[in-house]
């Protein structure tokens, strides 16, 4: 895996749900809905997308990731 920083929040959330990880119901919905919706997120969201990735072991969103 590339350690080049996701260039926004769309790639990382689909990143992460191809991934093949486990998530909770809540998680896997908050990712999807970051896949398809473009609106910035706010700072707690963007937050768990971080923390998200990190536990995954994936590089985070470039910048504030709500490009």
């Amino acid at each position: 895996m590339s350690d080049a920083p996701f260039v926004d929040h769309s790639g990382a959330a689909l990143a992460l749900l191809n991934s093949g990880g486990r998530f909770t119901r809540k998680a896997g919905s908050f990712l999807g809905q970051l896949v398809v919706d473009p609106t910035p997120m706010t700072d707690a969201q963007a937050n768990w997308l971080a923390t998200l990735l990190d536990r995954a072991g994936l590089p985070p969103v470039a910048g504030d990731g709500n490009d």
